[in-house]
């Protein structure tokens, strides 16, 4: 995400707290933090992927991804 896009969620925050936004800007703002958010989280999974794990024997796994319980879904 540029820089720009950033410093635009950050003025229309600004300025819903102060006078409130059209039904454009709404809009706007939600699509912006919806690529924030899935930028975000690519990053993360990015980093995640390139993280390993060294054992006291001095091997190394990867981290693998935790699959959720029944119990965690609900």
């Amino acid at each position: 995400m540029e820089q720009k896009d950033v410093l635009r969620i950050n003025e229309l925050a600004r300025k819903k707290k102060s006078e409130g936004l059209t039904a454009e800007e709404t809009e706007e703002q939600k699509k912006l933090r919806a690529q924030y958010i899935a930028e975000w989280r690519q990053s993360m999974k990015d980093t995640l992927d390139n993280t390993f794990i060294e054992r006291e024997d001095g091997t190394r796994e990867r981290l693998v991804q935790k699959k959720p319980n029944k119990s965690e879904l609900q």
